[in-house]
């Protein structure tokens, strides 16, 4: 039971966390506070806070779930957790979550965990089947990682750094409900799938792809944190990165779940190494360099 509890977390799934840290060398120099034991805290809540949602989720769709090819063999589809103890399951970790939040990381930190975790308590009972609202709460949760990034930092998030996650968020969203109709999903599957077909995600995506690059190019010319010959560094590794995401969707009809996706990528995962480099070589912080 132990290994099937681990499994419903979706530790794994952990990895879109990886948007908290987006924010990081930007809200650094414009003056942010590190505190390495308050920002670990605060990550590791919001990791039980997507654990909660993920049993959540899974506690909700167990008889799709069972329709599935893969989903099938999830611990509460399958019979290895009942729903009492996924229920119990489910409140330990927002429970958990919640206090560790809120005493190690302060109220914004918290107001945040909690509106996550409500927002996916919709999208799990309801959001999920109607078309379009599905893709901006999936969005969302991208977004709330950036904030949760600033909030950890002590900063207020910047109009372009919200433009540029938030964009990127439902260029993701898109590109997910675009590997489900590739994998011949359907309404009976997803309600919300009777809302799509191939023609429009392409166009939306095609938007979305293109308003994220170009936010970033326009912040990278008019960021007063990024020294001056160095600003565009990160954004080849940007526009390579959303092209490359592109590809794959299209080419190899995969998008379903961008963690798959990146974790079976190189190039993503290159581009992503990257950014993070060129970007720390950009942006001005002279308390660390």
């Amino acid at each position: 039971m132990l290994l099937d509890l681990v499994k419903l977390s979706r530790p794994k799934d952990w990895i879109k966390n990886v948007f908290v840290f987006m924010p990081v060398p930007f809200a650094l120099s414009a003056g942010g506070d590190l505190n390495l034991a308050r920002f670990a805290l605060g990550l590791l809540a919001f990791c039980f806070a997507n654990s909660a949602v993920y049993t959540l989720n899974d506690l909700l769709d167990a008889e799709r779930d069972r329709m599935h090819p893969k989903k099938k063999n999830r611990p509460i589809a399958a019979g290895r957790i009942s729903p009492t103890v996924a229920v119990f399951w489910c409140s330990g970790l927002i429970i958990s979550g919640l206090l560790i939040e809120y005493f190690a990381a302060g109220n914004q930190a918290t107001l945040i965990f909690v509106v996550y975790f409500l927002s996916n308590v919709f999208y799990s009972w309801r959001g999920k089947h109607i078309a379009l609202v599905d893709v901006f709460l999936l969005a969302s949760g991208f977004l709330l990682r950036v904030l949760l990034g600033c909030a950890l930092l002590g900063v207020p998030a910047s109009n372009w750094l919200l433009l540029c996650s938030s964009s990127l968020a439902l260029f993701l969203a898109l590109a997910k409900r675009w590997g489900d109709l590739a994998k011949g999903l359907d309404e009976d599957h997803r309600p919300s799938l009777a809302g799509y077909n191939r023609p429009y995600l392409d166009q939306a995506m095609s938007i979305m792809s293109g308003v994220t690059l170009i936010s970033y190019a326009l912040y990278t010319m008019e960021a007063d944190v990024l020294i001056q010959g160095r600003e565009f560094a990160s954004l080849p590794f940007v526009l390579f990165g959303v092209l490359e995401y592109l590809r794959i969707v299209h080419v190899h009809e995969e998008g379903g779940s961008p963690v798959d996706l990146l974790l079976s990528s190189p190039t993503i995962i290159f581009c992503g190494v990257g950014w993070t480099a060129a970007t720390l070589w950009s942006v001005q912080m002279p308390s660390l360099f």
